[in-house]
């Protein structure tokens, strides 16, 4: 699977995404043969979104929520004015639009639809004290039902035509900053015992599943955008009253970053070719996942192992010790070598 992550400022994650709309052949910027050549070289069928409020393009217009934006001045530079979408204007590039899933018809399903929706975070309870919310669990339950439209109605019930076209197609993922904005950075709200690395590999674990759900769903060629520094958005500049000068709120941008490191992680592990994460490559039990029982005498294992995370119910592969290893040697992230990576510790 290949899978591309972006997180070092707000302007490369926007950037990231407007690079799949050149790809996806979105819009095109003037007339130029030039122009409509480079946009032509390169194209894939279809584009799916899923996030939240940084790309929803109204699935929150319908529903009883306080997060919306479907109304003046919203849209204001907009030809279409006020439609859901969370800026003045266009989103991220956007001309000829990926339809929003609450309005899309069945013709646009073919061509990609966007699930994003304000509010919404990894763990389903983020941002509920907001009213409805649409998180990435329940995202991903609608682009399970794009999947089986577009095959009843495309492909004629083929499931393999309906995957060799869905592997062509770009799928965009930029969720989690509502997890820390409307939850973790509101103990008064969601109340935790977790520490900020405690979080980030609970939220990480959360996150590779729903990944890997995309994965076995289809999706083959990923963008995957990291949380921004929330730290410096404006309502947070506006609460650090112990400052004279507007400044960011660095302790809660290194709490993220902390997030960031053990995605950019998990994206490495992904394009290692570890497709399995859910299952162990040896043993039985009578759920799917193998993981009841270990490997038994003589018990014949899966084919493909370097794609397995583990190797039976407890244990990971070879491919993901390499990873591991590599990980506490060179590492920033303390989730892997603490309070120092082990590189760091033989220079002492």
């Amino acid at each position: 699977m290949e899978v591309r992550v972006s997180y070092k400022r707000v302007y490369y994650h926007v950037m990231t995404l407007v690079m799949v709309c050149y790809i996806a052949r979105a819009y095109t910027t003037n007339s130029s043969t030039t122009k409509q050549a480079e946009v032509d070289e390169v194209k894939v069928p279809c584009l799916f979104v899923f996030g939240d409020s940084l790309v929803d393009h109204g699935n929150n217009n319908d529903i009883i929520t306080f997060v919306k934006s479907d109304f003046w001045p919203y849209g204001i530079d907009f030809p279409l004015g006020a439609t859901g979408r969370f800026s003045n204007a266009k989103l991220l590039g956007f001309t000829n639009f990926i339809p929003a899933y609450s309005r899309a018809k069945k013709a646009d399903f073919i061509k990609g639809v966007n699930f994003a929706a304000g509010a919404a975070g990894i763990k389903d309870k983020t941002g509920d004290y907001l009213g409805v919310n649409v998180p990435m669990n329940k995202q991903i339950k609608h682009f399970k039902r794009v999947i089986r439209k577009i095959r009843k109605h495309y492909f004629k019930g083929d499931k393999k035509a309906v995957q060799n076209y869905l592997s062509k197609c770009i799928i965009y993922s930029g969720i989690g900053n509502n997890d820390y904005l409307n939850n973790y950075f509101m103990p008064w709200r969601y109340p935790t015992k977790f520490t900020p690395e405690e979080f980030a590999k609970d939220l990480i674990q959360d996150y590779t599943r729903q990944l890997t759900a995309l994965y076995n769903l289809g999706a083959r060629k990923m963008i995957v955008a990291a949380v921004a520094p929330i730290g410096c958005i404006p309502i947070k500049r506006e609460k650090n009253e112990t400052q004279e000068e507007s400044v960011c709120k660095e302790d809660e941008n290194n709490f993220i970053q902390i997030f960031n490191s053990a995605l950019h992680d998990l994206v490495e592990t992904f394009n290692n070719g570890i497709e399995i994460v859910d299952k162990g490559c040896c043993g039985i039990g009578k759920g799917r996942n193998g993981g009841e029982v270990t490997c038994l005498p003589l018990q014949t294992p899966c084919d493909e192992r370097s794609k397995y995370f583990f190797w039976d119910a407890f244990h990971p592969t070879e491919v993901v010790h390499e990873l591991l290893a590599k990980w506490a040697f060179t590492s920033n992230s303390t989730s892997y070598a603490y309070p120092i990576n082990i590189k760091q510790l033989a220079t002492l």
